[in-house]
């Protein structure tokens, strides 16, 4: 079955600052879709926003064609990777995973991914923060969910985890709609079906990294892969 996520628009301030005044996208099952945009640009708060965490001043979401009066995290339909670590750190990695999963294949599958099985018995707060972010990153992408949030999966990860996020997500967008957001541009690029910019508020279409650098994101010249 596939599912649609539409965002018509949404308008949001921070007292006198305009953040977000119009955007709107399409995200179906099968897609990743890429939001790129400087620092401020108010990726982050769209992506609070359409998970439940922070109300906007209007939107106008809909979820297979059935607009959302009230958005929550209680009603099953999108889940979401911030930042911020969020894991309790006093809990060893074999305790947190049976927390999110009660069926044993899905606990295989998370504790016999690379990485995961050489630190179960360690307590979150001992982890780096590349190990943390990676295994939120398998807790969050293995939900029954059928949209996904993912704010910067990239930051703080060894090459080597970035390409097997890649790999995941490429695999699970097949009964997916996954939202990304990350300065890694050109691993986004690659995994991505649609990308799209926010500058002064506004979504524009994007269809080449050449048109980051039109819109200010990055010259295509600095070859650095994390452009703030």
């Amino acid at each position: 079955m596939m599912n649609s996520l539409k965002l018509d628009s949404v308008d949001h301030s921070f007292g006198k600052k305009q953040i977000l005044s119009n955007v709107n996208f399409t995200c179906n099952t099968g897609e990743i879709l890429a939001i790129f945009g400087r620092n401020g640009s108010g990726k982050s708060t769209l992506l609070k926003i359409l998970f439940g965490n922070l109300k906007p001043n209007k939107i106008a979401l809909y979820i297979n064609n059935n607009k959302i009066e009230k958005i929550s995290t209680k009603n099953k339909l999108i889940a979401y990777l911030p930042q911020i670590p969020f894991l309790p750190k006093d809990l060893t990695v074999r305790r947190i995973i049976p927390m999110y999963f009660s069926d044993g294949a899905t606990q295989d599958k998370i504790f016999y991914s690379p990485l995961i099985n050489k630190i179960e018995t360690q307590k979150i707060g001992t982890l780096s923060l590349g190990e943390q972010k990676y295994l939120e990153f398998l807790l969050i992408i293995n939900l029954n969910h059928p949209f996904i949030l993912l704010d910067e999966p990239f930051t703080m990860l060894e090459p080597l985890y970035i390409e097997s996020v890649k790999d995941i997500l490429t695999s699970r967008k097949n009964d997916k709609g996954i939202i990304i957001t990350d300065h890694y541009y050109r691993d986004v690029f690659e995994i991505a079906n649609k990308k799209m910019i926010i500058k002064d508020g506004i979504s524009h279409e994007i269809l080449n990294l050449g048109e980051l650098s039109s819109y200010g994101y990055t010259p295509l010249k600095n070859k650095s892969n994390t452009e703030n």
